[in-house]
């Protein structure tokens, strides 16, 4: 019988004129990016807390500190890899992401299966096991203004008892 968990994460950055954007491993278009001690790819982010928190392994931020050097400017698909690497130290392994990117813009749906495709090898999974969505907050909130971006995911992982 196979033991299983779910994990819930979030995260959100502040968006910024002139700076690249990162969203699930690929660079997005566009004239603002967001913000953080990273690359501050939202989307990993989210995925890298669902991760930890179903394998009760706290929270990125513990693993790689936004006030440690080693991680400034951080490719985030680094940390993805690592979290696998955690999970898969534990006896876990990753079953499926679903994930929400709440954003104004650019739009995101031209870029899932690019998102996806970069981000199943790293937590050694198919493309099918990760669900992308978009939406926007109707010009409502820091998103709505588009100062900032959210991204939601939830996280299944499993392993043989």
């Amino acid at each position: 019988m196979n033991k299983i968990r779910v994990g819930m994460g979030f995260d959100v950055h502040q968006l910024e004129e002139g700076r690249p954007f990162f969203m699930g491993g690929v660079q997005l278009p566009g004239n603002k990016g967001a913000v953080g001690h990273s690359d501050a790819d939202v989307l990993i982010h989210a995925i890298c807390d669902a991760l930890l928190g179903a394998a009760n392994l706290r929270d990125i931020g513990f693993h790689f500190a936004n006030t440690d050097q080693r991680w400034k400017g951080m490719d985030s698909k680094f940390f993805l890899k690592e979290v696998t690497r955690m999970l898969h130290e534990k006896g876990w392994r990753v079953g499926n992401v679903d994930c929400t990117i709440a954003l104004e813009k650019p739009k995101v749906n031209p870029h899932i299966d690019a998102m996806k495709k970069t981000m199943a090898p790293l937590m050694n999974i198919e493309e099918d096991d990760i669900s992308i969505k978009a939406t926007t907050t109707e010009t409502l909130g820091y998103v709505g203004r588009e100062e900032g971006v959210n991204a939601y995911a939830v996280a299944l992982i499993f392993k043989d008892s």
